[in-house]
């Protein structure tokens, strides 16, 4: 198994489809769930587990996570009520070492991960298909990225840091 990606990587499909729109949002659904689960009555020792040498602990995957997903709804935000803007990026290595990232308890990113989701659940069934193809710039990766494409891509980031979370726990940060 490829540790730094172990559901493999992000790859778009070239159609519209809303039966893999209805699933990405069925998986941004679930994920505060999911991450409750996985992290009940995890011992606060464990949340130093990694993944992979050198990567995030799990506490600052969930903080990532809450950083991030934040981010991901921002900028459809941004999308829908904007002509095409430019989002801004931020340094998310510097973000997940600072100290809310590695001092706070978990549960508060998965309070905020709960409500963030909500939310864009609720806003993504609402939205029409001339709506799902509206677009951002990322200036970082130099694309524009439609609303369509943003949900897939964060109902994969999400998976693909929860099984970050599930090997670290279940290794023991052994790598």
């Amino acid at each position: 198994m490829d540790l730094k990606y172990p559901i493999g990587t992000f790859s778009m499909p070239n159609d519209f489809s809303t039966d893999l729109l209805d699933h990405w949002i069925q998986r941004i659904e679930r994920l505060p769930f999911e991450l409750g689960q996985t992290l009940y009555n995890v011992e606060p020792s464990k949340l130093d587990a990694t993944y992979r040498d050198g990567s995030w602990n799990v506490r600052q995957l969930v903080h990532h996570l809450a950083d991030s997903h934040m981010h991901g709804l921002t900028r459809i935000k941004w999308a829908l009520t904007e002509d095409q803007p430019e989002i801004k990026t931020y340094n998310e290595v510097k973000w997940s070492s600072l100290p809310d990232a590695s001092d706070l308890p978990i549960n508060i990113s998965l309070k905020w991960i709960e409500g963030i989701h909500t939310r864009w659940t609720y806003l993504l069934r609402t939205l029409s298909e001339d709506e799902l193809s509206r677009t951002f710039y990322h200036p970082q990766n130099k694309v524009n990225v439609s609303v369509y494409e943003q949900c897939g891509l964060y109902a994969w980031h999400g998976d693909h840091h929860l099984a970050h979370i599930r090997i670290a726990l279940k290794n023991g940060g052994k790598h």
